[in-house]
């Protein structure tokens, strides 16, 4: 099954939801970053809550995700996009710890307990929106939740799973957001929490093959969602060998000589999808003419 995100409303437009289906993107993203499974854990639930807070955007809009925790996993950064595209690195992709006393990826441990959550909104405006809130549990599903409460004022539960096979492939990946709209009933909340707090954790949901229409329907109640809409999700990086490029110009000539005397090339990786790019002599050189003309 290819990965996608389904937009949802419940209770007769009180609630919003979004859940997602990650498995093959957060795969890209392990095999792009050869992750060990802790990592592959945090890095894959900060993409998969990336790319539905993605979605809440429209047209050209654009999000970053930073989880910059105490751990030793480092940062972990995310882009994504209203069109389902995403794409994340962690700082530390080879970290990996025994399972916690649940039985489960220690993400925690990684990600650490400290620290702050930022989330970048580019609106396609002068200003970028940003908000920013402490890190509450390094679990990062507790943290996205406070996250919308704090920063947002939106009450919200927000569920992150990550299943990594015993060769560090992934085996499943995905989640939900579900938001509280004003007017809601307390009757609804009511029920709403009680299905949360007696729920399976969503790993396990996934494990058993739930699709996100199903995972909405687990918590909210076949009779109580509407589908909205559908939208597939990719892994997608949107560098390139101009862009970097640009920003070897953005060093200066005499930088960009230093180069070519002591190396006679350049070379440049992508943070986010791992890509290489080459630069010969001549291509410097060509880069110099382009500052000087």
């Amino acid at each position: 099954m290819n990965d996608y995100l389904v937009r949802a409303l419940a209770f007769e437009g009180k609630v919003r939801a979004y859940s997602v289906c990650t498995t093959e993107t957060v795969g890209e993203a392990q095999q792009r970053h050869e992750t060990w499974p802790t990592a592959s854990a945090a890095l894959g639930r900060s993409m998969t809550a990336g790319v539905m807070m993605g979605a809440m955007l429209k047209g050209e809009d654009k999000i970053t995700v930073k989880v910059e925790g105490n751990g030793p996993i480092g940062p972990i950064i995310v882009d994504s996009n209203s069109k389902g595209e995403v794409r994340g690195y962690v700082s530390k992709p080879q970290t990996h710890f025994d399972l916690n006393e649940h039985g489960k990826l220690d993400v925690r441990r990684a990600v650490g307990t400290e620290g702050l959550l930022t989330v970048v909104k580019d609106l396609g405006m002068r200003d970028f929106f940003t908000g920013s809130v402490p890190i509450v549990s390094g679990e990062l599903g507790e943290d996205f939740t406070y996250y919308f409460a704090a920063s947002e004022q939106i009450p919200t539960s927000v569920g992150l799973g990550v299943l990594v096979n015993p060769d560090n492939t992934i085996l499943a990946a995905g989640g939900f957001i579900i938001q509280l709209m004003p007017g809601i009933e307390d009757a609804t909340i009511s029920i709403i929490e009680q299905k949360l707090s007696f729920m399976e954790p969503v790993s396990k949901l996934i494990a058993r093959g739930l699709t996100p229409e199903e995972l909405l329907q687990e918590i909210l109640g076949i009779e109580n969602v509407q589908i909205l809409d559908r939208m597939p999700v990719t892994f997608d990086c949107n560098c390139s060998k101009e862009r970097f490029g640009a920003a070897i110009m953005g060093l200066g000539e005499a930088e960009i000589q230093e180069m070519i005397e002591e190396d006679g090339k350049a070379e440049a990786q992508c943070h986010f999808c791992m890509e290489m790019y080459d630069y010969s002599q001549e291509e410097l050189e060509s880069i110099i003419d382009e500052i000087k003309s």
